[in-house]
């Protein structure tokens, strides 16, 4: 928690700071125009990484397969559309690299990775193994 106050305290502080600075050497008009280019850049960039993730999850969900990656991609897509919209460059970085599928899908794969090993982990802990064993009637 204290981590969370201290990152909420301090990119602000520092989004300033950079704006400031940025301004200072181009000018403020172009620097107020480059947040709002990077703010409809990102939006469009959302909309059309969206779709393709939308697109890829009801693929994978026809498959029956289950579309992690994409579920992960999603939620990095809404935090990286946020980050786009809120003024600043640092903002930008992070939300430019959580929307450019370059940088996305290995972050996402990594993560479907780290969670399926932790729960695997977790799951396999203690010499107890659980086996459920049981049979499935389907009604017509």
């Amino acid at each position: 928690m204290r981590h969370a106050l201290t990152v909420f305290i301090l990119v602000p502080l520092l989004e300033m700071f950079i704006l400031i600075k940025v301004g200072s050497f181009i000018g403020a008009i172009p620097t107020i125009f480059l947040v709002i280019l990077t703010a409809v850049i990102g939006i469009s960039l959302l909309k059309r990484e969206g779709l393709a993730t939308f697109s890829r999850l009801q693929q994978k969900l026809s498959l029956g397969e289950i579309p992690d990656t994409e579920l992960i991609e999603g939620i990095m897509l809404m935090v990286g559309g946020a980050l786009l919209l809120t003024p600043g460059f640092i903002t930008d970085t992070i939300g430019f690299s959580c929307l450019l599928p370059r940088y996305r899908k290995p972050i996402a794969v990594w993560l479907v990775r780290k969670v399926t090993t932790h729960n695997l982990k977790t799951r396999n802990q203690g010499d107890k193994t659980t086996i459920i064993e049981g049979e499935y009637y389907k009604d017509n």
